[in-house]
Formats: C-alpha cells, structure tokens, sequence
C-alpha cells in the first residue's frame, strides 16, 4: 500500500483527484481504487513541550530555574488534532511505501517528519520514503509532480535546519519572556513581556524610527536655481553645485544652511552669461521586475490596496488552496523554472479569463520574450507565486480576492513586456563662477509601465539642445528655502521592506557581510504574524497604514539590552540555518553558542534599569466588544 502525507486537506484532496478513482472517503484519509491512501497532517500535529511538562516546578515562574534547556527535548501531540496523528500512526505501520506531500519548505518539511520521528518508524522504512514537491493545486501539476518524486533523505538537512530553529525559538523565547517578565514585575507591569529572537527586533525597529522622529528638530535649507534662457526654445533650470569651498555652511547631507551664502550666489548669477561646459546623454533602461514572492506582494498590497500583511496571506490561502488560482504562496523566491515557460500562454489566458488581466494588455504582451526570470539555477524549494492555468466557471472572486490575484497576474504578464527605456541628459553649466547642473529623461518607450498605472511614469523633463561651449543666458537666480524632514513612520510596507532587506539595519560589519539578499527577520510564512502578533501584545498600534509603537513598546525596548532588540543575531540565525540546509554547518555549532548566550542575558534581567518601565501608565487594555481588563495573567509567551 502506497500512503501520501500531505501537509494539509486540500492539497491531500488535490492529490487524490489525480490517482485511481473510485473513492472510499474514510475518516482522516481517503482510500483509493486501487488500495492506496491519501492522508494529512492538519498544520503541525505537534508542539513542543511546556517547560512544566519536564518537570512541574516549572509551572511557577521563578528567576532561580533560569534557564530551562532540556536534557532530551520532547514532542507532544497537539490536543485538537490528536486524532488525525493516531489515524497517521495506524496508516504509516499498514504502508509499503510513503510519500512525504508537506509543504516545499523549511517548516514543510518538519511537519510531516516530526511525525515520523513520533511514531518511531523504522530507520529502514524511513530510508525509503519518496518526497513529493507540490506547489500547484492544479491536476496538470500534481500530475507532474507525482512523476518526479524525489528520495526524502535529501531533504533531511532541510528538516534539521527547522529543528534548529525551533528549539532555538523555545530557548530564546521561554527563557528570557520569564526572565524580563519577572523583572518587569519589580516595576509594577503586570503583562507577559514576550521576547522572540524575530519580534523583540521588529519591535526595535519601530520603536528605534519612532524615537528619531520625536526627537528630530527641522532646519531649514537653501538650494539656488537658476533660470537659463536659450533662445527660439525657451527657459530651463540648472540647480547649484556648492564648492568645497562652502563646506562650513553645509550640513553632512551637502545641504547650504546659511541664507546669506544662497542669496549672495543668486545675486551673483543674475543677468549673466551661463556657459556649457559638459553634456552627456545616456540610454537607460528598466527591465520588468521579477514575479511575486510572498512579501514584495504584501508590500504591493499595502501599498495599492491598504491590505495587511496577514490579510495577503490568508486571502493567497484562499486562492491557492480553495480557488486553486495562483502557486504555492508562503515562497520566498522570485524566479521560474524554464519548463513553466511551455504553459505561458495557457497561464496568460486563464488570469484573463478570470478577469485577472485586461485584455488590451494582453494583445500588447511579446509571449516570445523569455526575460530574467526563467531561471533553473535561482530556483530551490520554491519558485515565485504566479497564476495557474485554473479556469474559474464563474466570478467566483471576492473583491480583495480579485485584488491580489490582479496583482499577480500583471506582475506575471509584465515578463513578457520591454524593458521600460528613456535617455537620460546631464548638463554641466557655469555662471559667475559657480557650477551649475541640469538634468533630463526623455521616454523613448513605456515598455512594461504601461501595465501600471502610476502617473509618475507618464512624467517626462526635457531640455533644448546644447552644445559644449554654448553662451546662454541666465534670467535670475532664484533661493528656495526648504526644510528637512524627519524619516517616516513605519507602514505596514516599509516594515516588510525592512525585515526583508535588514541587511542595512546590521550594525555588525561581519555579519553584515555574510547576509545575502534573501535572509532577513523572519520568513515569508511568519512575517505577518509577527506584526501582528505585536499588535496584539500592545506593543504596537495602528492608525490607518501608519504603525506607531506603544509606550509600553517604547518603555520594554528602552529597558532590553540593545543587543536583544537589534536585528544582527536573527540575521546570524537566518545565515546559519541556512548553512545547516545546505550541510555547510551542523545543529550542534548553531545550538552551543546560543546557549552560553543565553545565561549571559537572564542574568542581565537581574540587574537592568527598570525606570522606563515604571513610567508606563497603568495597564488598561481593550478586549474586543471594547471592554477593558487589567493584564494581570501570565501568556505562553510566542517562539519568535
């Protein structure tokens, strides 16, 4: 008997449409025409065990038992879904040969191998199991996916590095949630104050932007322009390039502070000649960006549509798994397979079928460019979330549905666009003296742009035509006085943007240079949640797209060594894990270190400054239907 394990229902179900029918729907799994079975996990079947699950003490939260770390960690299974784990373990002793159908990532992976590891399945049976890697619900794909199934074993380290990390997580998490909770006790805050090697940095980030734009104080700046005239054309205008010889007027952004400095170069340039002294035109081109990966399209959709990030998530959910409209969505990649080029015109035709693409767009589109994105070496696990060829019978979208979905098909159409090409002129001046710059860009061809409706991209400078050497004449100088502005608070965008590209938040100039693109705070899967979950320990609030952190986010960051509430050390992690994945380090050098770390930071809990904390007003938190509580009991705190 052959048994498939899927990661969840659907995609169980999925698999099943495509093998021998009749079919027996029994309870947790489905039997086949021919004997086989088709089962499920229903997310993780297993937690990790609460510290008072090692040992009862544990129960009270008390400084002196710091820190936990178990001798042999243990799984235990989750009560809701007990059921479906002994379904899984009666299944996994009847079958002959086992397809592993979790998801194609780090946690996929785990899920369903923590379950072989619980029900003590022999090591030879366990050498035999078949990974099955599905990121399209669609029978043309499982089909497809079904004939190249690949041996489990390879995917191991994978499963490793989601161990790692998940017993890291606990680690970090547990013991020093207890260890600042207990301190900000002393100062009178009674609510759990959660730490995570993930959320206690996000939170820095905010609460670190927040601070800067209350304490920024504007000053105002000077720019000089001045207006050239070229005969038969008309005017156009050249911005002033300070000497090194004004530095002591400038801030250390080449900013002219000082008024008197500006209006002594306009007066100094009015009526006279201007002349060219260097032109330079240059062709420039935009390629069309890349398909989605789960969090460029959540930061598109809070910036388009307002949508949260776990709004996106859970309404890709929908169109993966019910609608089976788009690819797996919790992908962290932005690249194709060249063998996904065959089904272009099939994918095209059905997000225009489904009202994804508009047509006239479609008739624009060259289908015979195969641009960056197909690319086999760039594709891992995953690839980048695109439409299927899935036709629906009828609008069957809700209204954000259809929103996102656009998103994806024009971001998947774009790849068979030009390129966006305009010439770019720089032009170098000198009046009375000073150095003067003007620049230009001329649109040659909107190429993919014409798929986005931004006015922005419509805008185009134009300058006459000059030549080296040229005499013209300036009008009048004229001073524009500005004021600097403070960074902007944190959207749900920008934030993405941040936990995605940290590297430019890594103080650590080690770290920094082992980062590579794709690490950062978090994973595509638990970006979202993380957010969210600060909004819901109080730490963070919401006013329309704006995030502003709360003060008592603002007091726990303040009291927290900075290490804590800095991103380097989730970089590291995210580094190493995926070192581990890739068998360049074992668990057990990722694991050592961070606990030698760990004792350092739960004695540091003793013995920090808890004024911050003290300031806090009193705790009155709204539950929903608006009615308040006091937090006076303790929460499991989170892993990240």
């Amino acid at each position: 008997m052959k048994l498939y394990i899927a990661e969840k229902p659907s995609l169980g179900r999925a698999i099943a449409d495509v093998l021998p029918k009749p079919h027996k729907k029994q309870d947790g799994y489905i039997e086949l025409a021919n004997g086989d079975v088709v089962s499920w996990c229903i997310g993780h079947l297993l937690e990790q065990a609460e510290p008072e699950d090692y040992d009862a003490k544990y129960k009270k939260w008390q400084f002196h038992d710091l820190p936990i770390m178990p001798a042999q960690w243990q799984f235990k299974a989750k009560a809701k879904t007990k059921k479906q784990l002994t379904t899984l373990k009666r299944l996994l002793t009847k079958a002959d040969e086992i397809y592993h159908a979790g998801d194609p990532d780090r946690e996929g992976q785990l899920l369903v191998d923590e379950v072989f590891q619980y029900v003590s399945l022999p090591e030879q049976k366990r050498a035999t199991i078949q990974r099955l890697l599905i990121s399209d619900l669609n029978p043309q794909a499982v089909k497809k996916a079904l004939a190249s199934t690949r041996s489990n074993q390879e995917f191991i380290p994978l499963s490793v590095s989601a161990l790692a990390r998940a017993r890291a997580d606990w680690l970090f998490g547990m013991n020093l949630t207890r260890a600042f909770t207990l301190a900000g006790q002393k100062a009178g805050v009674n609510t759990v104050l959660s730490v995570g090697r993930v959320q206690t940095p996000v939170l820095g980030l905010v609460v670190r932007r927040d601070l800067e734009i209350e304490s920024f104080v504007s000053k105002p700046f000077y720019e000089v322009i001045a207006h050239i005239n070229k005969p038969d054309w008309g005017v156009f205008e050249a911005k002033w390039v300070p000497s090194e010889a004004c530095k002591p007027y400038m801030d250390e952004d080449g900013r002219v502070l000082v008024k008197a400095l500006a209006e002594n170069v306009a007066a100094r340039i009015n009526k006279k000649q201007a002349t060219v002294k260097q032109v330079e035109t240059k062709p420039k081109k935009i390629n069309p960006p890349l398909p989605y990966n789960l969090s460029s399209l959540q930061i598109d959709a809070n910036k388009r549509y307002g949508l949260s990030a776990q709004q996106v998530l859970d309404i890709c959910q929908t169109l993966y798994e019910k609608h089976k409209l788009i690819t797996y969505p919790r992908s962290d990649n932005r690249y194709l397979p060249k063998e996904h080029f065959a089904e272009r015109e099939q994918v095209v035709c059905a997000a225009e079928h489904n009202q994804g693409l508009e047509s006239k767009y479609v008739k624009l589109a060259d289908m015979s460019q195969k641009g960056a994105c197909w690319n086999d070496k760039k594709v891992e696990a995953h690839h980048a979330i695109i439409p299927t060829t899935k036709k629906l019978r009828s609008a069957q979208l809700g209204y954000q549905e259809l929103q996102v979905y656009q998103l994806i098909s024009v971001q998947y159409l774009a790849q068979f666009f030009h390129p966006y090409r305009y010439n770019e002129t720089q032009v170098e001046l000198e009046i009375g003296g000073g150095q003067f710059k003007a620049q230009a860009k001329q649109v040659i061809d909107k190429g993919f742009k014409v798929l986005y409706k931004k006015p922005e991209t419509e805008k185009e400078s134009l300058l006459p035509e000059l030549q080296i050497g040229e005499p013209l004449l300036c009008d009048k100088g004229e001073v524009k006085e500005k004021q600097t502005q403070p960074p902007k608070h944190y959207t749900e965008a920008s934030l993405l943007g941040a936990m995605t590209g940290i590297a430019r938040f890594v103080s650590d100039q080690s770290i920094k240079k082992v980062l590579k693109d794709t690490d950062g705070l978090g994973t595509e899967a638990t970006r979202a949640g993380i957010i969210e979950l600060l909004f819901k320990r109080q730490f963070l609030r919401r006013d329309g797209k704006t995030i502003y952190s709360t003060a008592l986010g603002k007091a726990f960051i303040q009291t927290l060594p900075e290490s804590l509430s800095l991103p380097d050390r989730t970089a590291l992690w995210e580094s190493l894990l995926g070192k581990i994945a890739n068998k360049e380090t074992s668990y057990n050098q990722f694991m050592q270190p961070l606990r030698d770390e760990l004792s350092v930071f739960i004695n540091s809990a003793q013995s920090i400054n808890i004024t911050a904390l003290k300031e806090v007003p009193t705790m009155a938190l709204k539950k929903r239907g608006g009615k308040k509580r006091k937090f006076t009991r303790k929460r499991k705190p989170s892993s990240t």
